[in-house]
């Protein structure tokens, strides 16, 4: 059922005509401010073990993954201060490196730049602690984003293409597993460098993540979405931060959203195809797109680029049924 949703949501974006919640919680990310202030998270009332812990881990991605950001914000803090508890100190510097690493991902959905700079950090410093490979090499990442939403764009591109280099080269970590980190490395460079206008290097650091997903394949032990389909989301990304809407569109035209391993990629992917049919002029096609982006992952529609391109549809609120209530459930202040 799912599967077909989707698939009548993409038809409905590059095709059809139009035919004829309420806005998110600013204190959403409280209880992980709280945390990172003043550490008064509780740890829950059981045994701290190896297994309780990596259980919290993998859940924690997974509520990522599902877009439920509300219910990883309240999970969060708890099983940060559960994962701090566990011996011997490697792995519980890991699992607190994987957790600050998926708190970074949150902040930035979520718009909330001072925190992705705090738990960026301590995801790096926990990392170095447990001595994972995997973990220190997503938690550069982290950093470079964190740096790129600063305005450090070259800074950026340069910690998350020497953390490829990196674990391409850690050969303690299976090939595949070092092959599925470095197209996240490679990708994230890509965007950065199509943020600075460098169409080049954006090009060539894209195409080498291709290659890589090529080459290998997606990992069990891999810390983010990684493969071909998050490649491409990538580059309909670096097409529109170059101003190549059309080319961006073409691509856009040839992913199956069903196909899309998550409910925030889906997300993520029609609202990329959003931004690009605003670049290019196309009001209705950029709210056809908005809309497959909440069927998709309702939460997905709390980010800050949603709230923009809402708030540019308003003006057009005659010709687009709904897209006023629309707005006010992006966030908008709607009169």
């Amino acid at each position: 059922m799912r599967r077909r949703e989707l698939l009548a949501a993409a038809a409905v974006v590059f095709a059809a005509p139009l035919a004829g919640a309420s806005p998110a919680e600013a204190s959403t990310l409280a209880p992980l401010e709280d945390h990172l202030l003043y550490g008064t998270a509780a740890v829950p009332k059981r045994e701290v073990t190896p297994t309780n812990v990596a259980a919290e881990v993998k859940a924690s991605r997974e509520e990522f993954r599902a877009a439920r950001y509300d219910t990883l914000a309240r999970n969060l803090p708890g099983r940060i201060a559960e994962a701090q508890g566990l011996e011997p100190a490697e792995l519980s510097a890991t699992a607190v490196a994987d957790l600050y690493n998926i708190a970074t991902r949150l902040c930035i959905k979520l718009g909330e730049d001072g925190l992705v700079a705090i738990t960026a950090d301590r995801a790096l410093t926990s990392a170095r602690i447990g001595g994972d490979a995997l973990t220190i090499a997503e938690a550069h990442r982290m950093v470079s984003s964190a740096w790129r939403r600063q305005g450090h764009l070259a800074r950026a591109a340069d910690i998350a293409v020497r953390a490829a280099q990196d674990v391409r080269g850690d050969r303690s970590t299976p090939e595949t597993a070092r092959l599925s980190a470095s197209v996240s490395l490679l990708a994230t460079p890509a965007y950065t460098a199509a943020k600075m206008g460098d169409r080049p290097t954006a090009h060539g650091l894209i195409g080498e993540a291709a290659e890589a997903a090529e080459t290998g394949r997606t990992s069990p032990e891999a810390r983010t979405d990684t493969g071909t389909q998050q490649v491409q989301l990538h580059q309909l990304s670096v097409h529109y931060l170059l101003g190549d809407a059309g080319q961006a569109i073409d691509l856009a035209r040839t992913i199956n959203p069903a196909a899309l391993p998550t409910a925030e990629r889906q997300g993520r992917f029609f609202t990329d195809v959003a931004r690009c049919f605003d670049q290019w002029g196309k009001p209705e096609q950029c709210y056809r797109a908005l809309l497959a982006a909440e069927r998709a992952a309702p939460q997905e529609i709390r980010r800050g680029s949603v709230k923009n391109l809402a708030s540019g549809l308003l003006r057009h609120d005659r010709t687009l049924p709904g897209v006023r209530a629309f707005a006010g459930r992006a966030g908008v202040a709607v009169n």
